[in-house]
């Protein structure tokens, strides 16, 4: 199973950047006007398009961009022939910070409510949180990040909603309090749908015979729900986690921009706004494949640790 999911990796990655590529090549804007400004004259939009091999067939073109891309030349941007790779190299660290940081939000506050829920469950703490579980589910990160900048940044004044961010190594605090805000935002609806999983998994290990032996022969609920039920319970949620860590990326990239931070999000926006063609195809190709990877990377942990797929 592992060995598939190795060898499937490189094929999704090449669909991605066929459709990745095309759907660019069908957008209406012109490189070369993007880059030279609408005042070019003809001649230097020829020169442009012939010296950078915009008036190659589109299949020549993939060709040439698959070479430079395996080189890891993404193309350049801009009147200052910026470099893709560069601008992406420092946008993407913030993605994965932000990812990753709401991701944590979102595990811990799911495996607290989720055990709570299964030991409680079908009385008040179970009630409670199937509300609060229920209403981060259908809560839009983008629209919950609205709401605490205008409560933590605009009225209490206690969380920054914008500004520099600064580095994690020399600066933790700094950074902790820039990230907080849009990390929280971020992993809220993550909490709430890995709540409703863990519980469920948690309620069908808590009725299993060994559980009920365990107890009649003794042994503390706590260390049977500590070392074994929630062990086995953490075996289907990974599978779901997998699956929102590639949503939160893409999610990330919204909250970037509604938070001002110098991330995939961020530069996404800018490319759009300049007709920044190459930018936009890189960073949108960049995500894409970080998502496959991460995805297959969860898949084949599953694999390692589900006890019932390595007896088969």
């Amino acid at each position: 199973m592992i060995g598939r999911r190795l060898i499937a990796l490189p094929i999704m990655i090449f669909g991605v950047t066929i459709l990745v590529f095309f759907v660019m090549a069908l957008s209406p804007i012109d490189q070369a006007y993007s880059v030279l400004g609408e005042n070019a004259t003809e001649a230097q939009v020829q020169q442009y398009r012939e010296d950078h091999g915009l008036n190659d067939p589109i299949l020549v073109q993939y060709g040439n961009y698959m070479v430079g891309l395996a080189q890891g030349d993404l193309g350049t941007y801009g009147a200052n022939n910026a470099s893709v790779a560069e601008r992406i190299g420092q946008a993407l660290p913030v993605t994965l910070q932000l990812t990753f940081f709401g991701l944590i939000i979102g595990v811990v506050v799911a495996v607290i409510l989720g055990v709570v829920s299964a030991l409680y469950r079908d009385r008040w703490p179970d009630q409670i949180i199937r509300v609060f579980s229920i209403a981060c589910i259908a809560t839009p990160s983008f629209w919950l990040a609205v709401l605490m900048i205008l409560l933590f940044s605009s009225m209490l004044h206690v969380l920054p909603a914008s500004g520099p961010l600064p580095p994690l190594v020399s600066d933790p605090g700094g950074w902790l309090a820039r990230m907080a805000l849009p990390a929280i935002a971020l992993g809220v609806p993550v909490s709430g749908q890995l709540t409703r999983v863990i519980r469920t998994s948690m309620v069908e290990e808590l009725d299993r015979d060994y559980v009920r032996t365990a107890l009649g022969a003794g042994i503390p609920k706590s260390v049977v729900v500590a070392r074994n039920v929630l062990r086995n319970a953490l075996i289907t949620p990974v599978t779901v986690l997998g699956l929102r860590i590639g949503y939160l990326i893409g999610g990330a990239v919204v909250i970037e921009v509604i938070f001002n931070l110098p991330g995939m999000g961020m530069a996404i926006l800018s490319g759009i706004q300049s007709s920044y063609t190459m930018l936009v195809q890189g960073v949108v190709l960049v995500v894409a494949i970080t998502f496959i990877i991460i995805n297959i990377i969860v898949d084949m942990l599953y694999i390692l640790i589900d006890p019932r797929i390595r007896t088969v």
